[in-house]
């Protein structure tokens, strides 16, 4: 998704497994899960939301046509099944008898039509309208000239007519913008309706009941849920902490279950404990550059900046959990149009990531800035790089680079902000240099290249090709296969001909869980899923 949330700030703790006696309880006994997934969210609106946190939120609050199992597999949820045409071309969805919203009114085949529609609404502003791309009637829609060719047939059946053949749709279902809205809420409340427990109504296993910003989320139940009967705990109480300290001390006295941070310098004290867990994921951590802005409007500044990276070092000496050097954008574990192979084994490397390659990449780094007419740094302006504040990991790369920058004789500044402030300063380019990270929406590789379109409100490069463009919009438009990976390689290859961008390395999950919890999983997309936890004695 989405960009990668390591988040805000507060050091006040929340205790209490059980609001009765300990343990797992008898069934009188409410049972109240506390965990950490980050701090104070920078919107939980399905169709504004870009952040891993904020999908977390969201799905134990939403649910959508499909949703993905604990293999990452989309199986049916608020739809019942779903009938394909012959082309693949058209999918159509009947719903499951009685759907409610959390607040007892019936949800029908109309909701999803109009919160699709919503969602790439101009006036609607979300980042990843995009992601609708595949659906007939698109364009017109985002030039205010007509619908997705969405189609409520009666209150239980949905009929949506593809462009081409779409063989991650299903996965797209169950993405947290596709996910259905109140329409009378929202257009009651406006932006606020995402902002306060009576408003926030939605569909899923659970409702917010309480928000204190800084400190926590409660979500209790939602007795109106298909399947209320499954889920685990009564409550889920979300503990907002951006200092992975103090998730940490949280952790260890047991007043959270789960926290999905832990500072760097204790990753090799916790690394063979069985509460700690290191899983692999679908993502790159890698350098924006604001394309439109000096200096790094000079693809051979771009490029020089990514070549003097020591990617390794940083892979070795700072994350510590096998992360790998990136040598291209998209990740590994992505399969290509022969599904025996993946896309990164067929695409290769951009550069080489290795250490024994840094001298190498280090004096071509400088033979680039010669070429840019910045000898030995001479006449390059005071740069700034800015991360994230809540992670130690984001400081320490940081500093790394620096360093590593000044090889090339030029003076970078380092600036942090808070994540709610950070994410907005990159999406409207107010920065020069500046820490990003991708995880995959899902399984296919164009999650990780159609961010890039011009305009895209993922696009935090500011960068613009027209050649890119268009080949992202063939990507979406053809049903064959090979012709499909074909053009994403070449709209890679595009990325690292202009060095847009500087990979650093492909991201692993770290989180800790205690061994009371059992049922909660991370998936490869980065979502934390509580659910069906169940907490032993």
């Amino acid at each position: 998704m989405k960009k990668t949330a390591f988040l805000l700030a507060l050091l006040m703790l929340v205790g209490g497994v059980l609001a009765g006696c300990g343990g797992g309880g008898s069934s009188s006994e409410e049972i109240v899960l506390p965990v950490h997934i980050g701090s104070n969210p920078d919107t939980i609106d399905p169709a504004l939301n870009s952040a891993v946190d904020g999908a977390t939120l969201i799905i134990h609050a939403f649910e959508g046509l499909y949703t993905l199992d604990k293999d990452g597999v989309p199986v049916p949820a608020q739809a019942e099944k779903v009938e394909l045409s012959d082309d693949e071309l058209t999918y159509t969805f009947t719903l499951r008898d009685g759907l409610k919203w959390s607040d007892g009114t019936d949800l029908t085949a109309e909701d999803f039509v109009y919160s699709w529609n919503r969602a790439v609404d101009p006036e609607t502003g979300s980042d990843y309208e995009y992601m609708f791309e595949s659906i007939v009637g698109y364009q017109d829609a985002r030039e205010g000239k007509g619908k997705l060719a969405v189609k409520a047939l009666d209150e239980k059946t949905l009929e949506v007519k593809l462009i081409a053949k779409t063989p991650y749709f299903l996965e797209l279902t169950a993405f947290p913008t596709f996910s259905p809205v109140q329409k009378a809420t929202v257009e009651e409340n406006g932006e606020q309706w995402a902002l306060a427990p009576e408003t926030y109504i939605g569909n899923g296993p659970y409702k917010m009941t309480e928000w204190v910003p800084s400190s926590h989320i409660v979500y209790e139940k939602n007795e109106n849920y298909r399947d209320v009967d499954a889920l685990g705990p009564d409550k889920i109480k979300f503990v907002l902490m951006g200092d992975p300290n103090a998730v940490l001390t949280a952790f260890e006295k047991g007043e959270i279950l789960f926290g999905d941070d832990i500072p760097t310098e204790e990753i090799d004290t916790w690394r063979d404990k069985d509460e700690f867990y290191i899983e692999g994921q679908l993502g790159t951590y890698y350098i924006s550059f604001n394309t439109q802005a000096e200096p790094f409007d000079n693809p051979l500044v771009r490029e020089a900046f990514s070549l003097a990276i020591n990617r390794e070092f940083i892979c070795r000496e700072i994350g510590k959990a096998g992360q790998q050097p990136a040598g291209a954008f998209v990740p590994t574990g992505l399969r290509d149009a022969d599904p025996t192979k993946e896309f990164r084994e067929v695409g290769g490397n951009y550069y080489d990531p290795s250490e024994a390659a840094y001298e190498d990449n280090l004096a071509r780094a400088k033979e680039l800035m010669k070429e840019a007419g910045y000898e030995n740094g001479e006449g390059f302006p005071t740069v700034e790089y800015i991360y994230n504040v809540e992670s130690d990991g984001h400081r320490l790369i940081a500093e790394a680079l620096q360093q590593m920058w000044a090889e090339l004789g030029v003076e970078v500044t380092l600036g942090s902000q808070e994540w709610n402030a950070f994410l907005n300063t990159r999406k409207n380019g107010d920065y020069q240099i500046a820490r990003n990270g991708w995880l995959g929406d899902y399984n296919d590789p164009i999650s990780f290249l159609d961010m890039w379109i011009t305009g895209s409100g993922n696009n935090d490069a500011q960068w613009s090709n027209a050649e890119y463009d268009k080949l992202i919009a063939e990507i979406k438009a053809s049903s064959d296969p090979e012709e499909r990976f074909k053009k994403m390689h070449e709209a890679e290859d595009i990325i690292f001909e202009e060095s847009m961008l500087a990979p650093i390395y492909y991201y692993v999950d770290l989180y800790l869980m205690s061994n009371k919890l059992q049922n909660a999983y991370s998936s490869p997309l980065g979502y934390k899923y509580f659910m069906y936890a169940t907490i032993a004695e």
